[in-house]
């Protein structure tokens, strides 16, 4: 199979490793990709939501499977365009990805199906009075979403009224997130461990990947502000196999079944953000594709051929009832630029990425934000590298001694990474 790979993050590199081993694969393309993926296949300087630049590209290259990355493109109908075209894609309909790109639609769908979440109010911008006598009156702490996409960074907890009131302002002014953020998602504060699925569906059938927690705050111990991911480990010992068989009863298939029945079957990715409550497992979120960092972390445990499992569930054919999975840990940590999620540099160069070895080493490096330049490897984004180490199974602690000695061999300036990731698999605890 010929295939192309859309985006230019860890994610698209962790897909596009896992895709190299496959043995249906012949030639592998990744729009726009980055120093990573050059090193793969072919990159493509296409942008993720050029559609029309990627369909051309795609009928040119006689392309077999394209796989979508990020939400993006997503949202804006790749999928529907790419089958309109006769052109096999895997990934949501635009309909379909209302799941992860209004919070509104998403909580208005659990509830109509009794799927189990935190209780919420949707504002809309006309509605701001009605909004401040609700938050007036609300016990905190609470949960303020801007409904639309924010690149993982549109939720507030606001802990006080004060805090409550200034924030929801900005949001649906459009200060804070933009158009994402002018409809408001007020919902319940849950406390539990934050645990995350990733169900792979044709729309019928599905099966699910090693469930993985990731680390969403900048800081250790998870303090400062919100992330897209500093650093992921699957599978959580949080969630036991009887908890994951709970979720896929109570939580993936009603989804998947209830999609089907609204007419508006979903093939792709569904990812399932949740929170393990006293009282069961709550969904915190849907996301329409593969996380980032989790995927470099849940991908390298797959044993089992990508292209051929992607294929089938594009072609509405899937035959697995479950998914082989490595008997092994893996432990992802990312190496940002220094400000990040705020404003940080770019252009600087990295040191010590050959001094690797993940054959020798059970360590693969995927690049998120770099470039090439000429022989050169430059910082390009927010996010820079997601080192991750395998392990067997129930020896996280190796895994992270391995994956920070990796990290300490790896230099920029201005590199930035927290020193914790992880540890909440070896001493698994409540980590509300």
């Amino acid at each position: 199979m010929n295939i192309l790979v859309i985006g230019s993050g860890g994610r698209e590199h962790a897909i596009c490793w896992k895709l190299k081993h496959s043995k249906e694969m012949t030639e592998l393309h990744c729009a726009p990709g980055n120093a990573g993926t050059a090193q793969l296949g072919t990159n493509v300087n296409i942008k993720p939501t050029d559609i029309d630049g990627l369909l051309n590209y795609a009928k040119k290259q006689n392309i077999d499977l394209t796989v979508v990355g990020p939400e993006a493109p997503l949202a804006a109908g790749i999928v529907d365009a790419f089958r309109d075209a006769g052109l096999r894609i895997f990934g949501p309909t635009r309909a379909a990805a209302q799941l992860e790109t209004s919070k509104a639609f998403a909580k208005d769908f659990m509830k109509r199906h009794r799927i189990p979440t935190a209780d919420y109010r949707v504002f809309g911008r006309e509605e701001k009075e009605e909004l401040f006598s609700y938050l007036r009156a609300a016990r905190y702490p609470l949960v303020l979403k801007a409904d639309g996409l924010a690149a993982g960074k549109g939720v507030i907890i606001a802990e006080s009224e004060k805090d409550a009131l200034r924030n929801a302002a900005e949001m649906l002014e459009g200060d804070a997130f933009g158009d994402a953020g002018t409809t408001l998602v007020v919902e319940e504060f849950l406390t539990g461990v934050e645990a995350s699925v990733f169900a792979l569906t044709d729309g019928t059938r599905f099966v699910t990947l090693a469930p993985a927690q990731d680390h969403k705050r900048i800081l250790d111990n998870d303090m400062g502000k919100n992330t897209g991911g500093m650093g992921a480990f699957a599978p959580t010992p949080h969630m036991p196999t009887e908890l994951l068989a709970d979720v896929k009863i109570r939580i993936i298939k009603p989804v998947i079944d209830g999609m089907r029945a609204d007419g508006i079957p979903y093939a792709g990715v569904l990812f399932v953000g949740l929170m393990l409550t006293e009282d069961g497992p709550r969904v915190l979120e849907f996301n329409c594709r593969f996380g980032d960092p989790e995927t470099q972390v849940v991908l390298p445990l797959v044993d089992y051929d990508l292209a051929v499992l992607l294929r089938d569930i594009a072609d509405t054919k899937l035959q697995l009832n479950r998914l082989p999975l490595h008997d092994a840990n893996a432990v992802c940590v990312v190496m940002a630029s220094s400000g990040y999620p705020d404003a940080y540099d770019t252009g600087k160069a990295i040191a010590g990425l050959d001094s690797i070895d993940e054959n020798k080493e059970g360590v693969i490096v995927f690049h998120a934000g770099t470039k090439q330049d000429g022989g050169r490897v430059l910082t390009a984004g927010g996010r820079v590298l997601g080192v991750t180490a395998l392990g067997e199974d129930k020896d996280f602690a190796a895994s992270i001694r391995l994956a920070y000695n990796a990290v300490n061999r790896i230099r920029y300036d201005g590199a930035y990474y927290r020193t914790d990731i992880g540890k909440k698999a070896i001493s698994p605890q409540d980590d509300s």
